[in-house]
């Protein structure tokens, strides 16, 4: 299986829509009812963020680049630098969004609540890219995760692919909706979730030739050299020009599943940048998705639940793709 080429070590994310989220948890969840909650737990948190966090934890060098104003703005930054992580952030306008995640304590279900973010400015998402390329000028891997804010166009990740482009960085793309459709070049690896697949490319998706072929029209159409599917519980799904390969899922007790798409994608990334085939920086993958389930809110995994969960996952299977 052909594998991206990595050069290097660091890792640079992009995250354009940041959140401080603020994770809390009451008996039973009632309308109208005034719910009387336990104290709050703050983390950093958007799709990149959570994946420098995560690369940090599994002891890969790892550069935020994010957009963050206000008093929102002001506590996210403030936490990554308490935890050490290396940040760029771009002072905005606008004040950073709110993520407010509040678990049932009685029927175990949890219920997110997730805003729009600030609209940028023209002037700061050029700010964004020029940061972006100083931070990755020597980095071997950008990761650019999570969706678009207000007043983003929906080709702005294929901006950050045409930088990627020039300073000869290895790009992998977490992102949804319009992010995800006018992108046309430049990905090595595009990780979207099934829903996100379904939407991106429509129809249902029920099974697996269904999932492999929507995967391979996106590699087909140019977007992406290879595309892994998160498959949540039921593992994850990894298309190449060549066919598929299928990775089991990992068991692990049930937790909160909130940044473990965004733990997929970094261990992938420290995976290739211990010089790994893709298809073993998968597996890492695979194992830090299924550790972010044993910690809580949006806190990250640990090295030590991540590295013992890889040793439990297996070799993929491979995946023929079904042409009529």
């Amino acid at each position: 299986m052909h594998s991206p080429a990595v050069t290097g070590h660091r890792i640079v994310t992009l995250t354009m829509n940041p959140a401080l989220d603020i994770t809390t948890s009451t008996d039973v969840v009632h309308s109208t009812d005034k719910l009387r909650c336990t104290a709050a737990r703050y983390d950093p948190g958007g799709g990149g963020i959570n994946v420098a966090h995560v690369a940090d934890v599994l002891g890969a060098g790892a550069t935020a680049v994010f957009p963050a104003g206000g008093p929102a703005g002001e506590m996210v930054t403030n936490l990554l630098v308490a935890e050490g992580l290396s940040v760029h952030r771009v002072k905005i306008g606008g004040t950073t969004r709110e993520s407010f995640t509040v678990d049932e304590d009685s029927t175990g279900k949890q219920y997110r609540f997730v805003l729009p973010g600030p609209e940028l400015t023209l002037a700061e998402q050029t700010e964004c890219l020029l940061h972006l390329r100083r931070a990755a000028a020597s980095a071997a891997i950008v990761v650019a995760s999570g969706s678009l804010p207000p007043g983003v166009p929906p080709d702005f990740y294929q901006q950050v692919a045409n930088v990627c482009a020039d300073i000869g960085a290895v790009f992998i793309l977490d992102t949804s909706g319009g992010g995800l459709k006018h992108v046309n070049s430049g990905v090595s690896l595009l990780k979207p979730s099934l829903r996100e697949l379904r939407e991106c490319v429509g129809g249902d998706l029920a099974t697996e030739t269904e999932q492999l072929a929507a995967a391979r029209h996106l590699i087909d159409r140019g977007c992406a050299e290879h595309v892994l599917v998160s498959l949540g519980a039921q593992g994850a799904l990894l298309a190449t020009r060549s066919g598929g390969h299928r990775y089991a899922p990992v068991e692990v007790p049930a937790g909160s599943g909130v940044g473990a798409g965004d733990a997929m994608v970094a261990g992938v990334a420290v995976g290739l940048t211990r010089g790994w085939p893709l298809a073993k920086a998968v597996r890492l993958g695979v194992a830090a998705g299924a550790a972010m389930l044993l910690t809580p809110g949006t806190a990250p995994c640990t090295r030590e639940d991540t590295e013992r969960l890889f040793e439990q996952t297996e070799d993929p299977v491979a995946v023929e793709l079904v042409t009529r």
